[in-house]
This record gives C-alpha cells, sequence and structure tokens, in this order.
C-alpha cells in the first residue's frame, strides 16, 4: 500500500460533496470530480437515458471503478488532491447493489488516501444524474462508512454547514 496526500470527500448522495469539491477547485486547490457522475454525463451526451445508463448494476459500476482507477494511477501522491468519492466508495455501491465488492476492496488496498472527510446527508434534491430515494441515501451512507470504518480509515465527520464553513472545517483538519 502507498501513502498519499489524497483527501477523499464521500457521504451520501445529495450531502454537498460536488459543491464542496467545485468551491475547493475555484479556490485553486487539485480536484477530481466524481467519476460516476462525468460518467453518466457522458453517457447522455453520447444518446443514452439514465435508466439505460444503470439498467446493469454491476457493468456501471466496473465503468465507474475503472474511471476512478484511471484518474488516481495519474495523480502525483505527494500533493494535496481533493477526490469527490475514492475507490473504497465503489465497496459500498458494489453492496448497495448486491454485487461481489472484491475488486473494489482489492483496488482500496493499492494506495492509502490522507483524510476521509464524511459528509452529514442533507435532503434529497434528485436532478437529472441523482435517482436515489431518501431511503436508499440512508443506505447507502450506512455502507460507505461501513466500507471506510472496515480499511481501518479514521473518519471526519463533515456537518452541514454553509460552503465556506465546510471548506474551512476540512482546511482546518488537514
Amino acid at each position: 500500500m502507498r501513502n498519499t496526500n489524497w483527501c477523499v470527500i464521500t457521504g451520501a448522495p445529495c450531502s454537498g460533496k460536488t459543491t464542496v469539491i467545485r468551491a475547493l477547485a475555484q479556490a485553486g486547490y487539485p480536484v477530481v470530480h466524481e467519476a460516476a457522475r462525468r460518467t453518466i454525463a457522458a453517457e447522455i451526451a453520447a444518446g443514452r437515458n439514465p435508466r439505460e445508463i444503470r439498467r446493469n448494476p454491476l457493468a456501471f459500476q466496473r465503468r465507474v471503478l475503472a474511471a476512478k482507477l484511471a484518474e488516481e494511477r495519474r495523480l502525483p501522491r505527494s500533493e494535496t488532491v481533493f477526490i469527490d468519492r475514492g475507490i473504497p466508495d465503489s465497496i459500498a455501491y458494489f453492496r448497495f447493489h448486491g454485487l461481489d465488492p472484491a475488486a473494489p476492496l482489492q483496488h482500496s488496498r493499492r494506495f492509502r488516501y490522507r483524510r476521509i472527510f464524511f459528509f452529514e446527508r442533507l435532503p434529497m434534491v434528485p436532478d437529472e444524474i441523482r435517482h436515489e430515494t431518501p431511503e436508499a441515501a440512508a443506505r447507502l451512507d450506512s455502507l460507505l462508512l461501513e466500507a471506510y470504518r472496515m480499511l481501518a480509515y479514521p473518519v471526519i465527520p463533515v456537518p452541514v454547514l454553509p460552503v465556506a464553513a465546510r471548506i474551512h472545517h476540512i482546511l482546518e483538519r488537514l
């Protein structure tokens, strides 16, 4: 396992991760945007609808995992980078869909993240890409926390705060 200075921002769908990642990027911090959102957006641009894209959960989760792995291979390990959903998030999503999480579990042991920032949930607001119910979001919240704890990561909770306060909360804990 290789140590990195990468910081993961994770939590249930609709917890404000993407908003904070965008704000960090605007402030000049290196970031990696969420692989699932990028994958879905690219497929929608190619003419597929979200139902088609997610029809085969195993194929979709494998594509997302492959995108995360490719992105992380390119990152300098010594640089502080904020990542919207790390490899262990795939463990939770595989489990959520009743899939064997062996592949994301194996890949989760390649690199060691510096910090895991776990965002408290906000009320669900569905959009073109996010489609989970509040119940599904609650279950994913638990599975995500379990995945990081299983890998012995200390998880830093990030309470519901305005964006600037969340960023301050994160930066104080680097």
